[in-house]
């Protein structure tokens, strides 16, 4: 009985620890300790504990958290979309009638990138796209852009960790994301799927950092070099619209 009571003594911080972000984004240890009312040692435990579970995120530069991916990918499974994706619809839907390609979001978890938001093309030959896929950073144009975009010590550990695909350079790979920091945005030709193509852009949040990927991709018949590159500075323009939305 003492144990059950224990388990959701904590369990209970934790929620409470996650409550705390509905008024603010960012939070620091001390804030949060004192916001719930508990010391710092036990704060930093659940903290940590969110933070593998990946419910936190903390910015090592400023000792911050911030609501990890995990909660975008819990509220793919509500009734209702979850609010701050749904802000994003209307300039995806918009970028989707005028380009008439689908139209995705992802948000980098670790070294992995998750889909959690798309609106699919209307044409007949469509590339489909599903919410909530777990996709690798090492191919692909949003991949790519999240991937020139991350921390040093994430590079590293996609570069150099067992799942790094034998086909590809690593170098080439370097220089690539250096090109993409560089223009603005990423393309990517039948990397990760036959017949398909696409081209990604960075999503600036209102902190100035890069919070996500907005690409279009479909079919390589309708998406040449040429076609992607035009639509990288369409992109641009509803990246900077979207970006207003995240905090």
């Amino acid at each position: 009985m003492e144990d059950r009571k224990l388990t959701v003594r904590a369990v209970d911080r934790a929620l409470d620890i996650l409550l705390c972000f509905t008024r603010n984004s960012d939070l620091g240890l001390t804030e949060i300790s004192s916001q719930i009312g508990l010391h710092k040692s036990t704060v930093h435990r659940l903290l940590t504990t969110l933070e593998e579970k990946g419910f936190l995120i903390r910015n090592a530069a400023t000792e911050k958290y911030r609501l990890g991916i995990r909660i975008w990918e819990l509220s793919m499974h509500l009734p209702a979309f979850d609010e701050s994706a749904a802000l994003l619809l209307p300039a995806m839907e918009r970028l989707r009638d005028r380009l008439g390609e689908t139209v995705s979001l992802y948000l980098r978890d670790g070294i992995e990138r998750v889909r959690i938001q798309a609106v699919q093309s209307q044409q007949a030959i469509r590339r489909v796209a599903q919410i909530g896929a777990r996709l690798p950073l090492s191919v692909g144009a949003s991949s790519k852009v999240l991937a020139a975009y991350a921390p040093p010590e994430v590079l590293a550990e996609l570069l150099e960790g067992p799942g790094w695909p034998s086909s590809i350079e690593r170098e080439v790979y370097r220089t690539q994301l250096k090109e993409i920091i560089r223009q603005g945005y990423a393309t990517s030709f039948e990397e990760r799927e036959p017949g398909a193509a696409a081209v990604a852009v960075p999503v600036t949040g209102r902190s100035g950092n890069v919070v996500a990927a907005l690409s279009l991709s479909g079919p390589v018949s309708r998406l040449s070099q040429e076609t992607l590159v035009e639509y990288a500075a369409v992109l641009g323009e509803a990246a900077s619209e979207m970006g207003m939305m995240i905090p």
